[in-house]
């Protein structure tokens, strides 16, 4: 399985995640510029296990997901994908997916060049999406005759609705990112010279807010049906919002006209 590597390590050849983390923010870059950064098996299969290790660290506060040499990625390597189309719901791309939309603290995927089928997977199941101008997006297993694993359909239409849903699977086609934006499946558009700052930007702001308000937000969002999470959930969070000293803090903070300190971590 390769190994995420953090920056300053000597670069290797072959297809990886690099992880970076600078602050409290985590960069997971997605590395296979052969295949336009294609995941592999082996990938696919990393990912849950570097998300597990980033969730456990309390000092990371955010996640950034990006992919190398201006593409993000281009979807499974074609080469191995008849694994991910015999293991179906279950397969590894899938599996990866899910660790990431459940990964509690704020996610954020930056995008460039080409995010397409598994990478379209990938981006999706991040909070939000910043991308740049000339970015392409497209959700193509009619090509190939696979069928989209219904999880992830599921998780598409929340983001976009039913109609975009079908277009972009019918379809197989390729998207611009002024139309990506339009229909919601990116909620930022940038120049390709600024992208990074803004991300950088917005992360940085995102560590500086209260944990506990996001992760409790998080759960809320992405429960299954808007307004069903159990009530034992919800008292949950807002004592814990009552007892972990955030509200206080953050109140304090705005009424002493400073930023605030927030502390809380799930760890």
């Amino acid at each position: 399985m390769p190994r995420a590597r953090r920056s300053g390590e000597a670069a290797i050849d072959t297809p990886r995640l690099e992880l970076d983390v600078t602050g409290q923010v985590a960069t997971l870059t997605i590395v296979n510029p052969a295949r336009r950064n294609a995941m592999t098996n082996d990938m696919w299969a990393t990912l849950p296990v570097l998300l597990g290790a980033l969730r456990a660290d309390a000092g990371v506060r955010v996640l950034v997901l990006t992919g190398a040499g201006g593409t993000f990625c281009a979807g499974a390597d074609i080469t191995e994908v008849d694994r991910l189309v015999a293991e179906g719901e279950q397969s590894l791309a899938v599996r990866a997916e899910q660790a990431l939309a459940a990964f509690p603290k704020p996610t954020l995927a930056a995008i460039e060049g080409d995010c397409v089928g598994g990478g379209c997977q990938l981006a999706a199941a991040c909070d939000l999406r910043f991308a740049a101008e000339g970015t392409r997006f497209g959700v193509t297993p009619a090509r190939l005759g696979i069928v989209y694993p219904a999880s992830t359909t599921a998780r598409l239409v929340a983001l976009i609705g039913p109609s975009a849903t079908k277009h972009l699977l019918y379809s197989a086609d390729l998207i611009d990112a002024e139309r990506a934006l339009r229909i919601g499946l990116i909620d930022e558009l940038h120049p390709v010279a600024q992208l990074a700052d803004r991300v950088a930007a917005f992360a940085a702001r995102l560590a500086e807010r209260s944990l506990l308000t996001q992760v409790a937000a998080k759960e809320f969002v992405d429960a299954s049906v808007p307004g069903t999470v159990e009530a034992s959930r919800v008292s949950y969070w807002h004592d814990l919002m009552r007892t972990s000293g955030e509200a206080a803090e953050g109140i304090a903070a705005f009424n002493e006209r400073r930023t605030p300190a927030f502390a809380w971590s799930p760890h």
